[in-house]
């Protein structure tokens, strides 16, 4: 258990108080005595009087001194640090995401439109994680950057439509767009999620130096196909990234997936002590002015009597 620790920020001022107290004393010995034999008893209250306000004198400036000196209370706090997830959604809008069936109970809704509302359910469970969004069909482009705005990010994935990228699927083009997109991260797990429904036919860059681009900035990839047959792309990228390569049949089977990453990618929470500076500064002019009220008052009334 770390306790409070007290301090001064400039020790040297305290420097003053044996200065004070030497020359106070050479001054003390300085002054003339004087003996009234008939006076004694208003003499008696006088210096009973006197003791009080001199106490009160040394005590304003001992205190001022301590104030100048700046005390100082080190007090254990707990800091919390969150390491977060990057991840980045790789979503398929190619024009064979428009066929219908996959949802067993809304049997009219396209695969597309299933995918919207799975993602945006995994989205919202990520509250702590920074996500990005990458679309693809015959081309790849990042729709939206790495972010812990999750509101507008939900509204982008509804409003993706089939085609809007070309009709084809470029698979490699996409881990090449969410690779771009994590590279500057400096979060310790960086993830990309890369949906799709069909095979590669249009990209640009080759599967290996896509795979070796991820591999050097560390990045994991999940692979999720959605169709009965399963892609051989999609294996041959999970194995690469010795991860499972995801193949549900249904809107239901979807989801299981996104949950099992959701469990497997946890964001962690790390929890440090650390000691803050308080100052106290005030509290010791505080009893300044206390002991300058005392001896304001026993003047007043000194001077009445």
């Amino acid at each position: 258990m770390m306790l409070d620790t007290f301090t001064f920020q400039y020790p040297f001022v305290l420097l003053l108080i044996p200065l004070f107290l030497l020359l106070n004393h050479f001054k003390s010995s300085k002054q003339d005595a004087y003996y009234f034999p008939h006076l004694l008893l208003f003499s008696q209250t006088q210096k009973a009087t006197s003791r009080l306000e001199r106490i009160l004198k040394h005590l304003m400036i001992l205190f001022a001194i301590l104030a100048l000196a700046d005390p100082l209370v080190y007090a254990p706090q707990k800091s919390m640090k969150k390491n977060s997830v990057d991840i980045m959604l790789a979503l398929d809008s190619s024009g064979s995401m428009s066929m219908y069936g996959f949802d067993a109970k809304e049997y009219n809704k396209t695969r597309l439109e299933v995918v919207k509302e799975v993602v945006g359910s995994f989205i919202a469970k990520r509250s702590d994680d920074r996500i990005g969004l990458v679309a693809f069909g015959t081309h790849s482009s990042i729709i939206s950057p790495l972010s812990f705005d999750k509101a507008p990010q939900i509204q982008l994935v509804k409003g993706l439509k089939i085609g809007v990228l070309g009709k084809s699927t470029a698979l490699v083009d996409a881990i090449v767009s969410c690779t771009k997109a994590l590279k500057e991260s400096k979060s310790k797990s960086k993830i990309i999620i890369l949906l799709s429904d069909g095979e590669e036919s249009s990209s640009k860059a080759p599967l290996t130096i896509a795979l070796k681009l991820a591999k050097k900035y560390q990045i994991k990839i999940y692979s999720i196909i959605i169709d009965k047959s399963s892609s051989n792309m999609m294996k041959i990228i999970a194995k690469a990234n010795h991860t499972k390569a995801y193949n549900p049949k249904d809107k239901e089977a979807l989801l299981e997936v996104y949950n099992d990453i959701n469990t497997l990618e946890k964001s962690t929470v790390e929890y440090t002590s650390i000691s803050l500076p308080q100052h106290r500064f005030a509290y010791v002019l505080f009893l300044v002015l206390l002991s300058a009220t005392l001896l304001l008052f026993i003047s007043k009334r000194r001077e009445v009597m």
